[in-house]
């Protein structure tokens, strides 16, 4: 049976991995994306994101033919907008930006033909996908039988290249039969459930799951914080109240990053923001945590600088938004070190998964224990938990912000 041909809109995290694992099952992928550099590099056969295993999946797949890299959308079966989608300021809470999924729809509207699939992988606000719709209607497409569905990754950094195939997906279609059709084109590389919804359901599904993990993350760094003021060790507490068979209190740390939870649930506060009260709380503690420990880390470095009569150098260890990989989108951890960096503080970091990070130098931890004066552990990298590590960072009576 010949397998349909997929435009892919989008390179980035999601986007390029959805490519190159659809071109190694055997689909004729065409991936579109605005930076022409991007473009260059997939044609060659590499990557511009460090995922494992997704260098050899682009590999394969461009060396084959099955995957090519271009500016411009081009005719296809199935169509798939995974671009980003950010949030703005704005007076109040911030509100969502849909303006990269506008475009994408647009870069698309000139090539649909009647029998093609459009999916919508990009976290939205509700009621995006009607907008895709909109923005076809207002182009002069046809919509008579194109169908059109949103259906959220679901994928955790490190793990993208399994989890798109092995994770349940749902798919919301404008209309039942736009559900069913998309559906069935995920079951043919999808082997998680596929489960079939309305659109806007499975819009809110996409965000109630990362505001449900903001939240639990936002009530063990509220516990932390309730710790430090009332001379209680959190950890202990947690320990201890996680052998209750019904409590599993997640860990604190510096805050929340990445581009899915510390962004997600702001979308549910835009459009409800009168009724989002827990969700816009938990956001207001997580962000409370990263400026809390801004501030612990600067009243360690003022005590240290009084003490030596010189400025004191402080070690941020850890500047990626999660453990162990290499992104740094929305990471608090790196947040912390601009702020303290503003403040005109001496730092260095160290980050043992990136090669270098724009405005600041990078260093080793043996380095940085022996040439620092404060050390703020900001990221429970594995390579920090070594025994010999530990034992260092505690002899040299480092801030300890992750359990570590």
């Amino acid at each position: 049976m010949v397998k349909e041909s997929v435009c892919v809109i989008g390179l980035g995290y999601i986007g390029l991995p959805t490519a190159a694992l659809l071109a190694s099952q055997g689909y004729s992928v065409i991936g579109v994306d605005v930076n022409a550099a991007v473009v260059d590099v997939i044609n060659r056969g590499d990557v511009h994101i460090v995922e494992p295993d997704l260098d050899a999946f682009v590999r394969s797949a461009v060396t084959s033919g099955r995957l090519r890299a271009t500016l411009s959308a081009e005719p296809a079966d199935v169509f798939m907008i995974c671009v980003p989608t950010p949030f703005r300021d704005a007076p109040g809470d911030p509100i969502p930006d849909i303006t990269f999924v506008e475009h994408g729809a647009r870069a698309i509207a000139p090539c649909l033909r009647p029998g093609n699939i459009v999916i919508l992988e990009s976290t939205s606000p509700i009621g995006t996908t009607e907008r895709v719709a909109e923005i076809f209607a207002e182009s002069g497409v046809d919509l008579t039988g194109i169908s059109i569905a949103y259906c959220p990754e679901r994928v955790l950094p490190g793990r993208i290249m399994i989890e798109l195939t092995e994770n349940a997906r749902v798919v919301g279609g404008l209309d039942p039969a736009a559900s069913r059709r998309v559906a069935d084109f995920y079951r043919k590389f999808v082997r998680g459930e596929v489960l079939e919804t309305t659109a806007r359901t499975a819009e809110m599904c996409k965000l109630a799951e990362n505001s449900y993990r903001d939240v639990n993350i936002a009530f063990a760094n509220e516990l932390s914080l309730l710790g430090a003021k009332l001379g209680v060790d959190s950890q202990e507490v947690i320990a201890l109240a996680n052998r209750h068979p019904r409590v599993n209190i997640l860990q604190p740390g510096v805050g929340v990053g990445g581009h899915c939870i510390a962004v997600d649930p702001w979308f549910l506060v835009a459009a409800a923001p009168d009724t989002a009260r827990l969700i816009r709380s938990a956001r207001q503690v997580n962000l409370a945590k990263t400026e809390w420990v801004i501030e612990q880390i600067a009243s360690a470095a003022a005590a240290r600088t009084a003490t030596l009569g010189r400025p004191a150098r402080i070690a941020c260890l850890g500047a990626t938004f999660k453990p162990d990989i290499d992104d740094l989108r929305e990471s608090p951890a790196l947040e912390i070190a601009h702020a303290l960096q503003a403040r005109g503080h001496d730092l260095v970091v160290v980050e043992p998964h990136v090669d270098a990070i724009d405005g600041f130098a990078l260093t080793d931890l043996s380095a940085a224990v022996t040439d620092c004066d404060v050390i703020a552990v900001l990221v429970r990298h594995q390579s920090f938990l070594e025994p010999s590590v530990r034992e260092a960072l505690a002899s040299n009576g480092a801030l300890d912000f992750c359990g570590l």
